[in-house]
């Protein structure tokens, strides 16, 4: 039975779909945005995908540039579900990679044709192509674990100082790192000067993955926050795991759609919170991360809040008289942690 992932965040849509193909004698999976979508067919690897392109968290076109990077679903038959009929916007989904498109609304036969249509043409193309796949085992039983110590064994390993630059914003990668001890911080900057770190990254953690899979340059810079040490793992070496192994697409491609979801996150509460919310998710933010006292400049925690210094720390003295905070020797201690996550907005 063929699996057939429906991407739609309009429900009576999706279940509409649904109950049309299992009728035919599909297998369903469904999911109501581009995020979940990601997941599900990192899971499931479906034979056939239908995706709405406007929705929220992520939307098709993100869904479609995320799944032609991975090299296991990069094949799949990709549909897009559309009420637009705008040439701009179906060369857009075209280049990107799109199979097809379905304009709303359409009925059964439609749907059913366009399905088995792109389902014969994906087995021809894959009876053509039997012998470079049985080659490159994307079934491939590796473990994460195993997955890991063929990424990070007898790796190169650089030291990088307390506020030393590991990449910079518009350079190439040419290589993938793993932190071995130490914390990192990305960020960009404006105009004026004014950081924002969009990430933060402690021992075990993977950085500069995104760029080496979608192709691109850095968009950011990366920057020790203490001294730490990186294995340095050579791009091509990691670009060769992901289309030698299922595990390994499976867990780079969850990071990135955390990394995505994250700073989505981020950006709503920059643009809607309070001051004292800005800084209470903050501080719960690192917390999380590091599962340790917050030691941290005032400096790197305006820039994750999104706020000034001054304000930063205007706002931490509150908390700290309203025992929210401890703090000594400027080490943060969180005191309620339930209060600092349901600060009122």
């Amino acid at each position: 039975m063929k699996k057939i992932l429906v991407i739609e965040d309009n429900e009576l849509v999706r279940d509409n779909i649904a109950e049309m193909l299992e009728l035919a004698n599909y297998q369903v999976f469904m999911a109501e945005n581009g995020k979940e979508g990601i997941v599900s067919a990192i899971k499931e690897f479906p034979d056939l995908i239908l995706c709405d392109i406007m929705m929220p968290v992520l939307d098709g076109y993100g869904v479609l540039h995320i799944l032609k990077k991975n090299a296991a679903l990069c094949n799949t038959p990709f549909i897009f579900l559309t009420a637009k009929t705008d040439r701009t916007e179906l060369r857009k989904g075209m280049d990107l990679g799109a199979d097809d498109y379905l304009t709303k609304p359409f009925d059964e036969t439609e749907l059913l044709g366009v399905i088995e249509t792109r389902l014969k043409k994906a087995e021809m193309a894959n009876q053509h192509g039997q012998d470079a796949v049985q080659t490159t085992d994307f079934g491939s039983s590796i473990t994460e674990s195993e997955m890991l110590q063929v990424l990070i064994n007898n790796r190169d390993t650089n030291i990088y100082k307390k506020k030393q630059v590991i990449y910079s914003e518009g350079n190439r990668p040419l290589r993938l790192y793993f932190i071995q001890k130490g914390k990192v911080k990305t960020f960009r900057t404006n105009q004026d000067g004014k950081q924002l770190i969009t990430g933060l990254y402690k021992e075990g953690d993977f950085l500069g993955y995104t760029p080496l899979m979608e192709g691109t340059s850095y968009r950011e810079v990366a920057e020790a926050i203490e001294q730490v040490e990186l294995a340095i793992i050579p791009k091509e070496d990691f670009l060769e795991l992901l289309n030698t192994s299922r595990e390994a697409v499976r867990k780079f491609t969850m990071l990135l759609t955390q990394s995505i979801a994250k700073r989505e996150e981020m950006l709503v509460g920059m643009a809607y919170n309070s001051l004292r919310r800005k800084v209470a998710d903050a501080l719960i933010g690192v917390y999380s991360i590091y599962k340790e006292n917050i030691d941290m400049s005032r400096q790197n925690l305006a820039a994750i809040a999104g706020t000034a210094t001054e304000s930063m720390i205007r706002t931490l003295n509150e908390f700290k008289c309203e025992h929210l905070i401890d703090i000594k020797d400027g080490v943060i201690t969180i005191l309620n942690e339930k209060r600092l996550a349901n600060m009122i907005n």
